[in-house]
C-alpha cells in the first residue's frame, strides 16, 4: 500500500520545496496532508492542482499518517516529532534537534542508506546543509582511498539562514544600488551585501561556531568512521541560493586527480564539472534548483602525500535540506523498510 505523508512546517521555505520536489519526483503516496504553526492553520495550500487546509501541530493530525517530513525549528521539533513517532509514522526530521542522538540515524541516501533499516525512535535525522553535500563528495573518496583530515571553508548562501535573511540581503542590494543608506542590520552578524560573515553563528568558548561543531560531529557519523578528522570554516556570502565549499582532502592512500574524478563520475548524485580547457567549475549560479552535487577543481595537494582539493557545489535549500528529506522517505518505501500497519 503507498503511504499517507504529512509534511510539517509546509508554509516555510524547505516545506514549499519538500511539495515540488515530491511533484518532481512522482513520489508514490496514498494521500497528504501539511501541517504549520497557528498563524497559518487554516489557510490553504495548493498541491498538484488542489487545495489543501493547513492543519494545526497536534497529535491528532499524525493519526494515519506513515511518513512525516518535518523542517521547523529545533525547539519545535522536539516535541512535534516523537508526537508524530508515537502515532505510527516515520519522521525525517529537518532540525537539528535530534542530529546526535544515538538511536536517531543521521542520513544522506548516496552514503549511508542502509542506516534506515533501523528507526530506534521513529525520527530519522536530516543533516546540516552544509554537512551532506560535503559527504556526498567524500564517500566515493573514502571508498578509494580512505580520508584520514578534511579541511573545509564554507561559502554559504543567506537562504541558508532563513528567508528573513535572504530578505535582508536584498534589501541591502537594493539600498546600495539606489545609492542609499543600508538598512540597520537584523538578521545577519553585519552587512552581508558587498561582504563575507566568517561569524554568522554564535561562537563557542573555543572559537568554533555552531556550524563548525555540526560539521564536525556529523561528518563522523554520517561517514561511520570517528577517526577522520573534520577542520571547518564556515562563512557567509552574499549568495541568495547554493553553497559552495573548498575541500583540503589528506589520504592513506594514493590517489591521484584523475581517479578522484572517475570516480565521482560513477558515484550517485554527483555530477562533476572539471574542465580546464572550457574553464568549467561549479557554480551557485548554475547549482540553483538542482539536486545534485556539483564537485569541479580537483586537484593534486603538492604540500602533502596524499591530498586533493576540491570545489563542491550544491543547492542548500534541495539536496541540503528538501531533496535529502524526500529521498530519505523514498528509500524508506522502494526498499520496504517502513513499519508494517
Amino acid at each position: 500500500m503507498l503511504p499517507s505523508v504529512a509534511v510539517v512546517g509546509a508554509t516555510g521555505a524547505v516545506g514549499e520545496i519538500m511539495r515540488k520536489v515530491l511533484i518532481e519526483h512522482n513520489f508514490p503516496l496514498r494521500s497528504i496532508k501539511f501541517l504549520a504553526s497557528e498563524r497559518s492553520v487554516g489557510k490553504t495550500i495548493e498541491f498538484k492542482g488542489k487545495s489543501y487546509i493547513i492543519e494545526p501541530i497536534e497529535p491528532k493530525s499524525f493519526a494515519g499518517i506513515d511518513i512525516v517530513l518535518s523542517s521547523t525549528p529545533a525547539s519545535v521539533s522536539r516535541e512535534s516529532s516523537p508526537m508524530a513517532a508515537k502515532a505510527g509514522a516515520i519522521v525525517v526530521d529537518n532540525s537539528s534537534a535530534w542530529r546526535m542522538d544515538p538511536e536517531v540515524p543521521l542520513v544522506v541516501p548516496e552514503v549511508n542508506a542502509d542506516k534506515l533499516k533501523s528507526i530506534p525512535k521513529g525520527i530519522v535525522a536530516n543533516p546540516n546543509c552544509s554537512t551532506i553535500q560535503m559527504v556526498v563528495a567524500l564517500k566515493p573518496l573514502h571508498d578509494l582511498a580512505r580520508i584520514k583530515r578534511v579541511v573545509v571553508s564554507t561559502y554559504q548562501a543567506s537562504s541558508g539562514k532563513g528567508a528573513k535573511a535572504t530578505a535582508e540581503l536584498e534589501g541591502q542590494l537594493n539600498a546600495i544600488g539606489r545609492g542609499e543608506k543600508v538598512p540597520a542590520v537584523t538578521v545577519h552578524a553585519a552587512q552581508l551585501a558587498l561582504n563575507v560573515l566568517p561569524h554568522d553563528w554564535k561562537l563557542g568558548d573555543d572559537g568554533y561556531s555552531e556550524e563548525e561543531i555540526k560539521m564536525i560531529k556529523e561528518t563522523k557519523k554520517i561517514m561511520g568512521d570517528d577517526s577522520i578528522l573534520v577542520s571547518p570554516t564556515t562563512v557567509r556570502v552574499p549568495v541568495r541560493v547554493g553553497h559552495s565549499e573548498s575541500i583540503n582532502l589528506e589520504f592513506e592512500r594514493p590517489i591521484t586527480p584523475e581517479q578522484a574524478r572517475e570516480a565521482l563520475r560513477r558515484a550517485p548524485g554527483i555530477i562533476v564539472v572539471d574542465d580546464y580547457a572550457k574553464g568549467e567549475v561549479p557554480l551557485a549560479l548554475n547549482c540553483e534548483g538542482r539536486d545534485e552535487t556539483f564537485v569541479g577543481r580537483i586537484r593534486k595537494d603538492p604540500t602533502i602525500p596524499n591530498g586533493l582539493n576540491l570545489w563542491v557545489v550544491a543547492d542548500n535549500l534541495r539536496k541540503g535540506a528538501a531533496t535529502n528529506a524526500v529521498q530519505i522517505a523514498e528509500v524508506l518505501v522502494q526498499r520496504g523498510w517502513l513499519p508494517k500497519k
